[in-house]
C-alpha cells in the first residue's frame, strides 16, 4: 500500500499537481464508480470542504466510471492512464516522442469515444463531454483517421532506426541498452558511462526518447542507448506507442537492467517484475540481461546482494552492485560488459552456468 501511495504521489508531482488529501480503499470494486458508493460519498464530503480542481484516481477507470464518479463528487476525475499521459506530454522533447504521446492520447480518447457511441445507442447519457450520438460518431472517425496518420509517421521512424542498425552492423558496432523502472537511475548511469550531461531528476519519466552515444570499453567501441523508464500498470497501447523506442531492446547485444536496490525489498521485487514484463514483450533472452544494482551508496553492497538473493537473480552470475552517482564499481561494470560482448568463450561459460 505504501509503495502504491508513494508512486501515485510521484506521478501527481511529475504532472504538476499538489496533493492535498489522500483517500484509500483496500479492495476496489467493479461498481459504477470504481469504488464503493460509500467511498464515493466520502470523497464528495472531502471535495466539498477542500474545493480541489481535480481528483486523481490511481487506477484505470472505465469511461462510465470516471463520468459517474465525477457526477457524484462534482469535480473533474483523472485516472492513472490520463495522468501518465499528462506527464508524457510535459516531458516530450523530440518530434518522435511527441508523436508517440499524441498517438497514445488518441487511443485513450478512442476508448472513451466508443463508449460514448455505445451509451448513445442505448439511450443513456454519453458521458464524453456531453456530446450526442452523431457528434460522437464523427469524433470517433476523426480519431481513427488521425491515429492512422500518426502510425504511418512512426513507421518512418522505425524504418530510419532499422537503417541505423544496419549501418552499425556493417561497421561491426555492438550496442548496449539501458532499461529499468522509472527513477531507477538509468540516465544518471548513462551520464556516468558516457560523460554526457543529460537531464536527470528524482521524478518519474525524465527520459522519453532514446539517446545513443559511443563509449569505449578498453579499446573496443560500443553504442550505449538510454530508453524510456517502465512503470506498473502501463496499458498495452502505451507500450505500443513507444514501440519504435523500446524495440531497441530487441536488437541490443546486452541490456543493462538498472534496479534501485536501495528501496525496500518488496518494492524492488514489484518494480523488477514490472520491468521484466516489458522486457519480455520485446523477446529479450535472459542471457543478454545484466542486473545492475544501483544506488548502493544509499544502502551498501551486502544489503544489495542480500536483496538480489531474495529476488532469485544471483544465479544468473550477471549481477553487479554500482553507484552511478559516486562512480562505485563502474569500471567493473565496463569490464563485465566487455567480457560478455567480446570474450566469446567467457560468454558461453556464463550462459551455460545460468
Amino acid at each position: 500500500m505504501e509503495q502504491a501511495i508513494g508512486e501515485a504521489a510521484s506521478l501527481a508531482d511529475a504532472a504538476g499537481y499538489k496533493v492535498e488529501k489522500i483517500v484509500t480503499q483496500k479492495n476496489l470494486t467493479r461498481s459504477r464508480y470504481g469504488v464503493g458508493r460509500g467511498k464515493a460519498e466520502e470523497v464528495k464530503v472531502i471535495a466539498d470542504k477542500l474545493k480541489p480542481d481535480t481528483i486523481l484516481f490511481d487506477e484505470v477507470l472505465k469511461p462510465t466510471q470516471a463520468y459517474n464518479l465525477a457526477s457524484v463528487v462534482k469535480v473533474e476525475v483523472i485516472d492513472r492512464e490520463r495522468l501518465i499521459l499528462e506527464i508524457f506530454e510535459r516531458r516530450a522533447s523530440t518530434t518522435e516522442s511527441k508523436t508517440q504521446i499524441k498517438l497514445a492520447q488518441l487511443r485513450y480518447d478512442m476508448t472513451r469515444a466508443r463508449e460514448s457511441v455505445r451509451l448513445s445507442s442505448a439511450g443513456e447519457q454519453p458521458g464524453f463531454y456531453g456530446i450526442g450520438k452523431y457528434e460522437a460518431d464523427a469524433y470517433l472517425l476523426d480519431i481513427k483517421r488521425r491515429v492512422s496518420a500518426l502510425k504511418k509517421k512512426l513507421e518512418k521512424e522505425v524504418t530510419k532506426r532499422q537503417l541505423h542498425r544496419n549501418q552499425r552492423a556493417k561497421e561491426g558496432l555492438m550496442s548496449i541498452s539501458l532499461a529499468g523502472y522509472t527513477s531507477a537511475g538509468k540516465t544518471t548511469l548513462f551520464n556516468a558511462l558516457t560523460g554526457e550531461g543529460k537531464t536527470t531528476a528524482a521524478s518519474v519519466f525524465t527520459t522519453l526518447s532514446t539517446a545513443t552515444r559511443a563509449v569505449g570499453l578498453q579499446g573496443d567501441k560500443v553504442l550505449l542507448l538510454d530508453t524510456v523508464g517502465f512503470i506498473s500498470k502501463l496499458p498495452a497501447y502505451m507500450i505500443d506507442a513507444f514501440k519504435s523506442t523500446l524495440e531497441e531492446l530487441s536488437y541490443a547485444e546486452l541490456v543493462l537492467l538498472v534496479i534501485d536496490i536501495s528501496e525496500p525489498a518488496h518494492e524492488v521485487r514489484h518494480k523488477l517484475a514490472s520491468s521484466l514484463e516489458v522486457i519480455r514483450e520485446f523477446e529479450v533472452p535472459e542471457s543478454r540481461i545484466v542486473y545492475v544494482l544501483n544506488k548502493v551508496d544509499k544502502t551498501g553492497v551486502d544489503d544489495a546482494f542480500e536483496k538480489a538473493g531474495q529476488l532469485g537473480i544471483l544465479s544468473s552470475k550477471r549481477v553487479i552492485p554500482v553507484s552511478a552517482k559516486t562512480g562505485f564499481n563502474l569500471d567493473q561494470l565496463r569490464d563485465l560488459a566487455r567480457s560478455l560482448l567480446f570474450e566469446t568463450e567467457k560468454v558461453q561459460d556464463e550462459i551455460g552456468g545460468s
